[in-house]
């Protein structure tokens, strides 16, 4: 497992060891021991999801304000365009986004620290996204971030121009100046 660091304190790309030959492949997708040793802290995860999107489909930006979830995030059929956006209150990077694609080919996955808003856009039919969260999920304290922010502003038709399919809660997220209110900020 190959563990790269990104310019945001605490968020990293894992790209695994894939063994392949004309058979398919092979590779290990979490081992606690090597995951709690590259990025240096234990992290223990209680809940797997999996969601399965159209081309299009643009889920988020969510994060829970109490008990808020560490994140490892992969793609096992299609692709996406993974986004976050560090919101930790006393983070120097607090509002900066990271985006990366995450595919089915690459392999890639990227752990999500707790605080960071977190959303994704598939960019094939049946995308199949994978994460695991170390806190239980809980719908009264997740908010949305607008997806669409000036002042977040992800450039979301760099990676796809056609239309967006967002659920009605994510169509009404907040923006990062509501967020900074609400938080006292």
């Amino acid at each position: 497992m190959k563990v790269l660091k990104t310019d945001i304190e605490g968020l990293f790309v894992i790209e695994p060891k894939v063994f392949g030959d004309d058979r398919g492949f092979f590779l290990e997708s979490w081992n606690e021991k090597k995951f709690n040793d590259a990025v240096g802290k234990e992290i223990k995860f209680v809940q797997d999801n999996h969601s399965k999107s159209n081309k299009g489909v643009l889920r988020g930006l969510h994060l829970q304000l109490v008990n808020p979830q560490a994140k490892l995030v992969r793609v096992v059929s299609g692709s996406v365009i993974d986004v976050v956006v560090d919101l930790r209150k006393d983070s120097i990077t607090f509002g900066k986004s990271f985006a990366i694609e995450i595919s089915d080919t690459n392999k890639k996955q990227l752990f999500i620290p707790k605080g960071f808003a977190h959303g994704f856009l598939t960019l094939e039919d049946n995308t199949e996204f994978l994460y695991k969260c170390d806190e239980y999920y809980d719908p009264k304290s997740e908010i949305s971030i607008l997806w669409n922010d000036e002042e977040i502003s992800i450039d979301w038709e760099k990676y796809y121009s056609g239309k967006y399919l967002l659920s009605e809660k994510d169509k009404l997220g907040m923006t990062l100046v509501e967020y900074r209110k609400k938080l006292g900020l």
